[in-house]
């Protein structure tokens, strides 16, 4: 070819400009395994009743004397009803001087503090939203779980909105500490995925219903690694209706007052809740409990020593709360107890602590 046509070629191809891109072709995909559409139905049915909540602290200037409000953090809750009650851990919300409560359609809303009870780590709050946007949670049972289940768990991690994570049933009846030092008993183990802001949210069973709260993590680094602790269902059911219809829980109580472990063991009792002080008018002294004491020539005189509650042994205090907590004032319970070398049964109508 002449240079001047080869030339002129050359131009006219600049002038085209290059040959479009081609994308190459979609492959058809087979249909969905029947565990990815449960899981798409699982969030699809429960991603309507899980919330964001974010906390804000009001602050004032020295100078100028004038507030402001400062984002204090964030985290995750579910609608118990349609009333507009939003369940959630208490240290989500512990720091903040108000929170919002966003819902799935992204509406937010000013949120009240209904009631708190810091040694189960559960709060409810109360928004006032269409009852069409309050969908409430399904709940299921704790009392039902298997180690190897399968679970997921909706929530905020890191602010980031409706995350779903999957996982199983790593262990049952784990003990937690809760932010007032309490124990949490019976909590769940679990190795989907939670993180910073997940707390306060659902962790639900294959078929959707809640099975427990979300409430810590175990991670050195603060982050998932796979052992995450739930507070289970039943606990949250027996609690939020007391914190709804009074403000706070009021627990059942003996009037009792324990001494430490170490004076029990100094004075060859065994284990249990040895008594230092009964109430005049409590529950156990109506009942014929006597507290140790001293003679007037300071020599010991035996008391009690509580060993068991309806048949269930308790180790220390926190045992013989975490017991009595599952109970209601007016009811009640047999006491197995201790004195010089010899074990009786006592009845005593649980009273409250108020």
């Amino acid at each position: 070819m002449p240079k001047h046509l080869l030339i002129l070629a050359l131009l006219m191809g600049l002038a085209a400009g290059p040959a479009p891109a081609q994308s190459r072709a979609v492959s058809a995909r087979g249909a969905l395994d029947a565990e990815e559409l449960n899981n798409i139905g699982v969030f699809k049915r429960v991603s309507p009743s899980v919330v964001h909540i974010t906390t804000l602290s009001v602050q004032r200037d020295f100078f100028s004397l004038r507030t402001s409000e400062q984002p204090r953090g964030t985290g995750t809750g579910f609608v118990w009803d349609d009333k507009g009650h939003i369940v959630t851990n208490f240290h989500v919300i512990q720091d903040g001087d108000r929170a919002t409560v966003t819902l799935a359609d992204q509406s937010s809303y000013p949120a009240r503090l209904v009631g708190a009870f810091p040694d189960r780590d559960l709060a409810v709050l109360r928004i006032e939203a269409p009852r069409d946007k309050l969908p409430a949670i399904q709940l299921g049972s704790s009392r039902e779980l298997q180690v190897g289940q399968k679970v997921y768990a909706i929530g905020n991690p890191f602010g980031l909105d409706q995350t779903l994570t999957t996982g199983i049933v790593s262990a049952l009846n784990r003990e937690i500490e809760s932010v007032t030092r309490r124990s949490i008993k019976g909590a769940i183990q679990t190795d989907a995925a939670i993180n910073p802001g997940n707390s306060g949210g659902p962790l639900l069973d294959s078929s959707g219903r809640l099975i427990g709260v979300n409430t810590a993590i175990y991670s050195p680094s603060g982050a998932s690694a796979g052992i995450g602790f739930a507070i289970p269902v039943d606990e949250v059911n027996r609690i939020v209706p007391r914190l709804i219809r009074d403000g706070r829980f009021i627990r059942p109580a003996l009037g009792v007052t324990a001494g430490p472990a170490q004076l029990a063991q100094a004075l060859g009792a065994p284990k249990g809740v040895l008594l230092v002080n009964v109430a005049g008018k409590g529950p156990a002294a109506a009942a014929g409990l006597r507290p140790y004491s001293y003679d007037r020539a300071g020599r010991i005189v035996p008391g009690d020593v509580i060993t068991a509650v309806d048949g269930q042994a308790v180790a220390d205090l926190d045992d013989l709360l975490s017991l009595i907590e599952t109970r209601q004032i007016g009811e009640k319970v047999t006491l197995s107890v201790w004195r010089s070398g010899q074990t009786r049964k006592v009845v005593a109508t649980l009273g409250s602590s108020d």
